[in-house]
């Protein structure tokens, strides 16, 4: 029987793109927009972020000498965050009428610029009862450590809870470490899988 349900953060609850955020940058560098992540990815910059082994202002002062970026940290913030779109892919009349019945656990790699916007745009974040984001607990998915957490904050055994993410790899490694995991398809298949295992909103 599940008991507790665990929730990736992006592409699963909330959308996100990118490129809004590269082509803002765009502007304010000497970098074109389709350039950025390739000079991002070849740092391991964000990894550090994300793992919270590296503050966020010596985050953006890096990454903005990195690019040649000329703006200060709450015009960097608001750019950073602005690959979010506002309308979530769960609704959140679900999610609350989840969090009466189950645990409910927020599984996230994020970092702690994105998590501030998120707690303060969206009200979704109030229907979960633990947050294990991975620049909190210093590990990534698919690091077993993050979801051993996440199976600790849940206070079930792991085949009692469920977890969705979009990233299959993330799933398979849930599995591993006994969770119930399915990958987020669409709001449809989701319901689809919970429907399956009993699970009710």
């Amino acid at each position: 029987m599940i008991r507790a349900l665990i929730f990736d953060l992006g592409k699963v609850i909330v959308p996100f793109d990118f490129t809004r955020g590269y082509r803002a940058m765009e502007g304010l560098c000497g970098l074109a927009a389709a350039d950025i992540p390739t000079r991002i990815g070849a740092t391991d910059l964000v990894i550090r972020f994300e793992t919270g082994l590296i503050s966020p202002q010596d985050f953006v002062a890096e990454l903005s000498a990195l690019l040649g970026l000329q703006v200060d940290y709450e015009q960097f913030c608001s750019i950073w965050s602005s690959i979010f779109l506002p309308d979530t892919l769960i609704p959140d009349a679900m999610l609350e009428s989840l969090s009466r019945r189950y645990r409910m656990v927020l599984l996230s790699n994020t970092n702690a610029i994105h998590f501030a916007m998120i707690r303060e745009r969206y009200a979704f974040v109030r229907h979960f009862d633990q947050l294990v984001l991975s620049h909190e607990v210093k590990a990534m998915k698919p690091s077993p450590e993050i979801y051993r957490e996440a199976i600790a904050r849940a206070g079930c055994a792991p085949g009692e809870c469920f977890f969705t993410d979009d990233i299959a790899g993330y799933v398979e490694a849930a599995r591993k470490e006994g969770i119930d995991a399915e990958q987020f398809i669409s709001l449809e298949k989701l319901q689809d899988d919970l429907r399956a295992r009993g699970v009710e909103w």
